[in-house]
């Protein structure tokens, strides 16, 4: 079971996705776009993962291989492989496939609430979860529903959490990787950043982390693995 992963920022972790992705006995290899590094081949994997990043899904400019992640991510979608995009890459997941991004309109940081919808409940990998379950967000922006995606979860603050288009190309804006390692080491990483982002936030973490930072780790790792259970090796 061979799966690409894109890195699109330079402190990425693959978190609960890893945590899966060893249980099933895959073979990852990590490709930083960020940086350079060329896209993954198509041909040589059975899935692809995209990660978050600081950027927006349509930073051309600053970031001109996006275009042509957002097609391989199409690609492998449409072939029927395994496509896993959070946060920013689930933004380039709906850009893919119609999709438009809605830069800095939905804020959210933090364990927060989500809820399935009713096609969450009958969809592989989000029948695996309760109909509402924590998870950590940090986002500014989101998209509209690509035409023909299932749309599976939501919550008030971005009405798009998951969706499925095809037979397993899932889009998370939701973090659910970042479980309370992650979490820690984005802290030590972006202590001001998260100060500005959640004023007092972090001076409430000791208190969150082993509620809602232990429920979020749950579902998140239920998720990783109901989605490397969609993975077809070939």
């Amino acid at each position: 079971m061979r799966v690409a992963i894109v890195e699109n920022t330079k402190v990425t972790e693959a978190g609960q996705v890893g945590i899966a992705l060893a249980e099933a006995g895959a073979t990852p290899a990590t490709f930083r776009a960020f940086a350079g590094e060329p896209l993954p081949d198509f041909d040589a994997f059975d899935a692809l993962v995209v990660f978050g990043g600081e950027q927006n899904a349509r930073d051309d400019e600053k970031h001109p291989y996006l275009p042509d992640l957002a097609q391989l991510m199409r690609r492998f979608g449409d072939s029927g492989k395994a496509v896993l995009g959070i946060c920013l890459g689930s933004q380039l997941l709906a850009r893919a496939y119609g999709g438009e991004n809605l830069i800095g309109s939905a804020p959210e940081f933090g364990w927060r609430g989500i809820d399935r919808t009713d096609a969450g409940k009958a969809d592989p990998v989000l029948s695996a979860m309760p109909d509402s379950f924590l998870s950590f967000q940090w986002h500014d922006d989101t998209f509209t529903l690509p035409e023909g995606a299932a749309h599976l979860a939501e919550n008030e603050a971005a009405r798009h959490q998951a969706f499925r288009i095809g037979r397993a190309a899932y889009g998370f804006q939701f973090h659910f990787e970042a479980n309370r390692h992650v979490v820690r080491n984005w802290m030590t990483h972006f202590p001001d950043l998260i100060e500005r982002k959640a004023p007092g936030w972090l001076g409430r973490h000791p208190e969150l982390e082993p509620t809602d930072g232990a429920l979020s780790d749950e579902a998140g790792l239920e998720i990783a693995r109901a989605w490397v259970r969609q993975i077809k090796p070939t």
